[in-house]
């Protein structure tokens, strides 16, 4: 079993308010758990109100299924996102 972990960090230039931070994350959050079936949340940036990070996590028996995965998951949040993309790493666990 492997464990696929993207960490996707976003700039939120010009946000003052947690409101506008949560409407961003809830929306990246929910459109990426409905169309990949992973896990998503919030991962570190919870104080600061103009970066935002999630982690993205998710299971397969293929390597190959899992980069694929999160390629993909990275690419729709980078278009569906009206936020500047900072980071984003990948790395892949073994599990026994």
């Amino acid at each position: 079993m492997l464990i696929g972990h993207l960490t996707v960090e976003f700039s939120l230039d010009g946000n003052d308010n947690l409101k506008g931070k949560r409407r961003v994350a809830n929306s990246l959050k929910q459109k990426t758990r409905n169309r990949f079936n992973v896990a998503v949340a919030e991962d570190g940036t919870e104080n600061s109100l103009t970066r935002l990070r999630l982690s993205v996590i998710s299971l397969s028996n293929s390597e190959r299924h899992l980069r694929s995965r999160m390629d993909k998951c990275l690419l729709m949040m980078e278009a569906v996102a009206g936020e500047k993309l900072v980071d984003s790493s990948f790395e892949i666990y073994a599990a026994d």
